[in-house]
């Protein structure tokens, strides 16, 4: 790492030659190998842009210029060649994210890594630069996966409106986000890729011409001229020229001197301009390259020489849900299945092996998903629509006003609902609950084992006049948690063993293990405790009031944001019923989080078994009059900050 090492910042890049460049190319790959294999984390990605940073930050001057990453998952070297090169804590606490983050550096500008929104960034501060009248820069730097975002083609329309509005769009084409990009976008960019160029061939053309006496200097001029009708017949990007955009590429993505030279023309011109680039995703390491699913996209840690990982975390819960919509596609010729270009990620891989004509890969285009969805619902299929918890505030208004106010037979299968640590604070499914119980006649479930997944799937799939959701957590799924009896819908998981029992303690999904202990821990200070799942937490089951009418206090316990969260919809319903009892709701405190593991997540917020075990002892004390040192902390372990 003799040239790593040195760089400190990107200045320091200027001062290498051609074969210096090479060679730290080379490093930064092996380097990303070593530290990756180590933490986890975005590797193909990261692989496949080695050059193309590089050549950024020789041409440009960042934190001057501003240099804009969509997704951020991309931005490993970035951070390399800005001074961070401890990649030791990489996406744990106290180390770097694994996104751009301003914490960090000056030199990263947007840290939200949902996909296609740079566009719309870069043309508010390309505007805001006019109206200042700076001589900055901004480039965009967007994945082809991204353009199959409806966002990203809002903000073309707006940025190509100003001709002379400088801003330089760099679209890293490596034919993937996850898995291969699909689409019209993806099939233009293809034909780009793979058909002569208009450069190459006018360039051919002079040459031949300029042999021609007299006639050769104004044939090729007048070939020139007509430039727009040629680059349509030869290499058909007009579909960015005819937006007002000029184009430059496709450019080899991993030649240096080619990536300087467009992008140095690119800076020069004085409106928006396209460099199309083609990448490698995975570039330079074999296991990635062979990797057909995902080129390593993100990995666990893993064996640097084989990229095998070192340890299995046994069955997860994507896992379970794929399992059971093979069998609910066996058994029902209507399910469908949508995804938002996650189809591995999500679990889908399996359905659309086994039922391949029945999976539609929408691209990052959640909002289009959603609607497709309806119309799927309205001509009699049952559509399941399987997206990250996070990615479905994207569509929520297509949630609403498209599924909801129809009455569509949707389901929307959440993965990653709750703390899911690592990727930090856009990543955390920590606001669905909150969104989506204010939608009329929606029904959501929160299953808290792999039986419950396999059970309320099929309880959601057989409805069909309004949408339904099955929310579960990220990572291994733990051992079955056994009701003891049904009240109403609900399971109940534990009996309180009194006839007048203190606490009636709500668990929300994935949560009831803690419950469990909680009451565990209530039991051991003699307060008594039932533990009851409703399984569906949306609408409230009408057992609950009279439930919690015979105990003394009521706590919910979930892993979303406490404004608008389940506790909040509880308490309400109990309200409505005439049922008047305390009740204490702990989750998510209603601000970002830092990434971390989701135990340290969940320890730092106070969503911990003792944490809440502690707080319910004081309000039981306060209510039989007892003074308790407790009580003054309630605010703060309840998640209120």
């Amino acid at each position: 790492m003799a040239l790593l090492t040195r760089i400190t910042g990107p200045r320091d890049l200027d001062r290498l030659s051609p074969e210096q460049l090479d060679q730290l190319a080379a490093e930064i790959r092996t380097f990303l190998v070593d530290a990756v294999s180590k933490t986890g984390g975005h590797l193909g990605p990261n692989l496949g842009v080695v050059e193309l940073t590089i050549a950024l930050h020789r041409v440009f001057e960042s934190p001057k210029d501003r240099i804009l990453w969509d997704t951020g998952h991309q931005s490993y070297v970035h951070k390399l060649l800005t001074g961070r090169q401890d990649f030791s804590k990489l996406k744990m606490k106290g180390g770097l994210s694994g996104y751009p983050a301003r914490a960090e550096s000056e030199h990263d500008v947007i840290e939200n890594s949902h996909a296609s929104t740079v566009l719309g960034w870069a043309d508010g501060l390309a505007k805001a630069n006019q109206i200042l009248r700076r001589d900055d820069h901004v480039v965009a730097v967007i994945g082809d996966g991204a353009l199959t975002g409806g966002m990203a083609w809002e903000a073309l329309n707006n940025i190509a409106e100003a001709k002379d509005r400088p801003l330089v769009i760099v679209v890293n084409d490596n034919e993937r986000s996850y898995a291969p990009t699909i689409g019209g976008l993806a099939n233009h960019l293809a034909t780009l890729r793979t058909t002569d160029g208009y450069e190459r061939f006018l360039a051919r053309t002079k040459e031949i011409l300029d042999r021609t006496p007299v006639v050769g200097r104004p044939l090729y001029e007048t070939l020139h001229g007509a430039k727009k009708g040629l680059k349509d017949f030869i290499a058909p990007q007009g579909m960015f020229e005819d937006l007002g955009l000029k184009y430059v590429g496709p450019i080899d993505g991993h030649d240096l001197e080619a990536l300087e030279s467009a992008l140095v023309r690119a800076k020069r011109f004085g409106g928006p301009v396209i460099v199309h680039c083609l990448t490698e995703k995975g570039r330079g390491y074999q296991p990635a390259l062979q990797d057909e699913a995902d080129r390593f996209h993100a990995v666990g840690k893993i064996h640097p020489d084989t990229g095998l990982p070192i340890s299995s975390s046994g069955a997860d819960w994507t896992g379970v849900f794929a399992d059971e919509m093979v069998e609910l596609g066996r058994e029902r010729e209507d399910i469908v299945a949508i995804t938002a270009a996650m189809l591995q990620p999500v679990g889908l891989d399996k359905f659309a092996k086994h039922f391949p004509e029945r999976v539609f890969d929408v691209g990052i285009a959640e909002q289009h998903g959603a609607v497709s969805a309806a119309g799927l619902a309205t001509a009699g299929l049952h559509p399941v629509f399987a997206v990250y918890a996070t990615f479905l505030n994207r569509a929520f208004d297509q949630v609403l006003m498209d599924v909801a106010l129809h009455k569509c037979g949707v389901t929307f299968v959440l993965d990653r609902a709750g703390v899911t640590g690592t990727d930090g604070a856009s990543h955390n499914g920590m606001w669905d609950l909150s969104i989506l119980q204010v939608v009329p006649g929606i029904r959501i479930a929160a299953p808290r084992d792999a039986d419950q997944v396999r059970a309320q799937l099929r309880e959601a799939v057989a409805v069909e006049d309004a949408p339904t959701v099955v929310r579960y957590s990220k990572g291994a799924v733990g051992p079955a948690v056994e009701a003891v009896r049904r009240v109403g819908g609900m399971d109940v998981l534990r009996e309180a063993g009194s006839d007048k029992p203190d606490v009636l303690l709500v668990s929300v999904g994935a949560l009831a293990p803690m419950c469990l202990e909680i009451a565990e821990l209530l039991q051991a200070q003699g307060i008594t405790t039932t533990v009851v799942d409703p399984r569906w937490v949306t609408p409230v089951d009408p057992a609950l009031a009279p439930l919690a009418a015979e105990h003394r206090v009521v706590v919910t316990v979930e892993d979303n944001g406490r404004v608008g969260g389940v506790g909040s919809t509880i308490a309400q319903s109990l309200r409505d019923a005439g049922v008047d009892l305390p009740l204490r709701d702990f989750g998510i405190p209603q601000r970002f989080l830092d990434h971390a593991s989701r135990g340290e997540v969940m320890a730092e917020i106070g969503l911990t078994a003792p944490d809440i075990a502690r707080q319910v002892t004081g309000l039981v004390s306060t209510l039989d009059g007892l003074p308790t040192e407790n009580a003054e902390h309630a605010e703060v372990a309840s998640g209120r900050d």
